[in-house]
């Protein structure tokens, strides 16, 4: 691919009260999905707790994967994607990112779709969202659809069974380092 770049999801499971929950509905490994721009995570975004210690309060975040709600479960449980992208996608992708960034305060998480999304009932609110409906979202806006769902009804392990993304990392999130992260794709097997 010409011009090609590189974008990563990020699934984990932190084992927060909330976290288990979802997992229990849902029995799958990872309850939380983010994006990152690049390898090392230094741009990682998704919805979630804005305050590591208030799991009501959510929104619009830009993640560390070493401070903030990870470093409050440092026994996070993760699996990290990587998907090639166009240069223009990426393009657009920032772009959209930027909107998000400029208006962050006008984001709140969206309790009432991860409660519909479970019945499997789309539901859409103006400056609400979910991790997962969030990173659909933003691919799809972004000229990139590698999953054949509504945003509103997308899971995080929907990244993992899309077939379009390649297993990088399959471990405990405090101890990922992009250098030694492997190129060749994991099987899913690996991960759930």
């Amino acid at each position: 691919m010409v011009n090609e770049r590189r974008i990563y999801i990020l699934l984990s499971h932190s084992g927060s009260m909330f976290s288990r929950a979802i997992n229990i509905c849902t029995r799958k490994p990872y309850t939380h999905v983010s994006i990152a721009l690049d390898k090392d995570l230094s741009e990682l975004y998704s919805f979630g707790r804005i305050k590591p210690y208030n799991p009501i309060i959510g929104g619009f975040v830009q993640e560390s994967f070493r401070g903030g709600t990870y470093r409050r479960f440092p026994n996070t449980k993760c699996a990290l994607f990587s998907l090639k992208i166009t240069q223009e996608q990426y393009n657009r992708l920032i772009q959209e990112l930027a909107r998000f960034k400029a208006e962050k305060e006008k984001y709140g998480y969206n309790f009432i779709g991860v409660v519909s999304a479970a019945f499997n009932y789309p539901i859409h609110r103006e400056y609400r969202y979910f991790c997962s409906q969030f990173v659909s979202e933003l691919l799809l806006k972004s000229g990139i659809k590698i999953i054949d769902k509504d945003p509103s009804l997308t899971a995080p392990m929907d990244f993992a069974e899309s077939g379009e993304l390649e297993c990088v990392y399959v471990g405990y999130l405090r101890t990922y380092n992009s250098e030694v992260v492997n190129n060749i794709p994991m099987q899913l097997s690996n991960i759930t």
